[in-house]
């Protein structure tokens, strides 16, 4: 009925925007460039040294995703997860290729053997161990028998296969990676051969960054003698102006004012009787769920509540109402509400744990449990007697002897209501005063038993309208929105932020978008303003209406960034920081020339400071930092020495060795080689793949199909 309503309240405003838009394409060209590329010919969504990925492929495999992920994944991220997951495929296939890498039958059993695989029932023997015949008798039944499952089981075996490539691909790498004694011996020195120091340090703050000039052919040239670090990809910036679709003050007094009136009987006239009938309302029906169906946007539920499961504003007074009282009206998100109390139980809910002890043979027992019936009985009954002790911890005795699920939670069941367990076991736990600990056997064992809490329970009416924008509210808005798009249209495009001014109406900007994002901040996911952002038709300065997550967003590119490096108006944030800190440096340096310590804390208004057991697997400086550059210095110093100026990263140094201390002896260092080795083993199917991707040529035409 809520959803009719909606339908029938958005009637107008459906036809308006439909009038308008046309409106707009004639003096504006709206719709000239709503082809954002989804429809251009393509045969390859991705194109890695050479190799095309078919879009076709592509696309089956976005399909697959789709029902694996449901709907927690959006469209484009089913999309870029398939992405990346096909070109890591493309590009380690092609290392396979190169190196012959295969995979025969039986190092696929292999494989399934220690995967997650392994654990599927039907490839299990009777003592649930992963039986290789087995698994291929029942792959050889799918076949015969069950045709969509052996179809599933051939996509899975196609990644089990590329799986077991990659192991093989990357076990061998593992196998070249070594450590000699030489780096282990470095290893440990580098951790335990301690220095420390005397230091004085001008740091670059002292100097003003107002009296540091740089030009543009310095950000330029900085930018060419570091480039990895100014290598950009496309992007695109935003600015637009949110129409929200949300209630005004009178939806919301209207919505309100209807709940009340619904709590009243109201008298109708029945026509075919030439008679009045009283309608109960709210406060008095007989029949509440027949009411809240006709009249409410959530329905009736009769399941009884404990406190924590009502809204937590209203919790408090709803459990102190009485049966027949009402609560009400008050707002609970985007709803206004009444809540009546339909009946109360005292003490409806229990929390209880418990330690279970099966036996061979019990209704879901595990198949290890060997005990007969009789030494689970014994058993239990020995492990009620630790439990009764004083100072007894249950949650600790349930872990080391439950053969229940609950075991590693300590035996915690949460709350629960009657006639949910065993008839046995809800009767000690309804029956028994909070605290008591006790005895009881179900079919599914014997059970020592820990009443924790009980709650009392309520059973709540709640009549709900929703706050919903009126259609004369969803008009007005419709309406400001064109308004300020044709306004921001007809003017100058440096216009749009004073028209919005003027209008009231605040900017939000969205810098550096990129070519496949989806999600923009403050709107969500909005792909197509995205694509409008990228598409070659749309310049710098243009402005489009978008009908967004409960609203309008009018939108205007304001700057479109080209993939290669910055120029140094887009590099000056990060550059000129690094720019002023080398001058700066240097005006440090040339003004503390051949002076000691303590004329250089003198003249710059610092302080000679120490510090101790510095070491260069950790060069870090209390008080200054991470500061490699000095501490390197610093080890290679004889004890007195006192450096030159060092440049370092938050100002510039001059120290003094004061002690030096060796590492202690060691008979052997295979151990920090063994060490450093495994290091690196563990770090190599991240990093090897990480570094065949960016050697590869890869261009990424996905912007072409989504």
């Amino acid at each position: 009925m809520a959803i009719l309503e909606n339908i029938r309240k958005r009637t107008t405003v459906l036809i308006l925007i439909i009038g308008m838009a046309l409106f707009a394409f004639v003096i504006s060209g709206v719709f000239t460039s709503n082809d954002f590329g989804g429809n251009k010919v393509g045969s390859a969504v991705a194109e890695i040294n050479g190799e095309n990925i078919s879009i076709d492929d592509f696309r089956k495999e976005v399909e697959t995703a789709s029902r694996r992920y449901g709907p927690n994944f959006s469209s484009m991220q089913l999309v870029n997860t398939v992405y990346d997951q096909e070109v890591r495929k493309a590009i380690l296939n092609q290392q396979f290729e190169d190196l012959g890498i295969e995979v025969e039958s039986d190092q696929i059993i292999e494989f399934v053997k220690t995967s997650g695989y392994a654990q599927i029932p039907d490839f299990q023997d009777e003592n649930g161990i992963f039986n290789e015949e087995v698994f291929k008798s029942a792959i050889a039944d799918w076949k015969v028998n069950d045709p969509l499952r052996y179809d599933a089981w051939l996509q899975d075996e196609v990644s089990i296969i590329q799986a077991a490539k990659e192991r093989i691909y990357f076990n061998l790498i593992k196998g070249g990676v070594a450590a000699t004694l030489t780096e282990g011996e470095f290893d440990y020195k580098s951790a335990n051969e301690k220095v420390d120091i005397q230091y004085v340090r001008v740091p670059y703050t002292s100097i003003p960054d107002s009296t540091i000039q740089v030009s543009k052919n310095e950000i330029q040239a900085y930018i060419s003698n570091h480039k990895d670090d100014f290598e950009q990809e496309k992007a695109r910036d935003i600015r637009f102006v949110y129409f929200e679709e949300k209630p005004s003050a009178e939806d919301e007094k209207a919505v309100e004012d209807a709940v009340v009136a619904l709590l009243r009987d109201t008298v109708e006239y029945m026509e075919e009787r030439n008679t009045t009938d009283t309608i109960p309302g709210f406060r008095n029906t007989q029949d509440m769920e027949a009411f809240l169906d006709r009249n409410s946007d959530i329905k009736f539920d009769s399941i009884y509540k404990a406190k924590n499961d009502l809204p937590s504003t209203v919790a408090d007074t709803l459990m102190a109402l009485q049966v027949g009282e009402l609560y009400g009206p008050y707002r609970d998100g985007d709803f206004f509400k009444v809540s009546k109390v339909l009946d109360k139980k005292t003490n409806g809910t229990v929390k209880a744990s418990h330690i279970l002890f099966a036996w061979q043979g019990a209704e879901r027992a595990n198949p290890n449990v060997s005990r007969t019936k009789e030494e689970a009985e014994a058993k239990a009954k020995e492990i009620l007697a630790e439990a009764q002790k004083e100072g007894a911890v249950f949650t600790t005795l349930a872990r080391e002897n439950s053969d229940g699920p609950s075991a590693p939670r300590g035996g915690d069941l949460g709350y629960f209501q009657e006639g949910v367990m065993a008839d046995a076991f809800n009767d000690f736990c309804f029956g028994n005063p909070v605290g008591t600990i006790g005895l009881v056997e179900t079919q599914f064992g014997y059970h020592v038993i820990k009443v924790d809490d009980k709650q009392d329970i309520v059973q709540v009416a709640t009549l709900a309208r929703e706050v919903a924008p009126s259609e004369e509210t969803i008009n007005t808005l419709f309406t400001e929105a064109t308004k300020f798009e044709m306004e921001a249209l007809d003017a100058d495009p440096e216009a749009f932020d004073d028209i919005a001014k003027d209008d009231g109406f605040s900017i939000r900007p969205v810098n550096k978008i990129k070519e496949m994002d989806e999600n923009l901040p403050g709107l969500g996911a909005q792909r197509s303003i995205v694509q409008w952002a990228f598409n070659d038709d749309t310049s710098v300065g243009d402005i489009r209406r978008f009908n967004v997550n409960n609203g309008y967003a009018v939108v205007q590119l304001t700057k479109k960034y080209k993939k290669g490096l910055m120029t140094p108006e887009e590099a000056s944030a990060t550059a000129l920081p690094e720019i002023r800190k080398e001058k700066k440096a240097e005006q440090i340096m040339a003004a503390n020339q051949n002076k000691d310590l303590e004329a250089i804390a003198s003249d710059n208004s610092v302080t000679v400071n120490t510090a101790s057991a510095l070491t260069i697997k950790s060069p870090t400086i209390p008080g200054a930092g991470r500061e490699p550059l000095v501490v390197g210095t610093a080890f290679a110093l004889g004890q007195d020495q006192t450096s030159d100026l060092i440049k370092g990263v938050s100002g510039v140094f001059k120290i003094k060795v004061t002690k030096k201390e060796g590492a202690p002896t060691v008979e052997n260092f295979s151990t920090y080689a063994n060490s450093l080795r495994t290091s690196a083993a563990n770090r190599v199917n991240g990093e090897v793949y990480d570094a065949l991707k960016d050697k590869a040529e890869i261009e990424d035409k996905r912007s072409i199909f989504y």
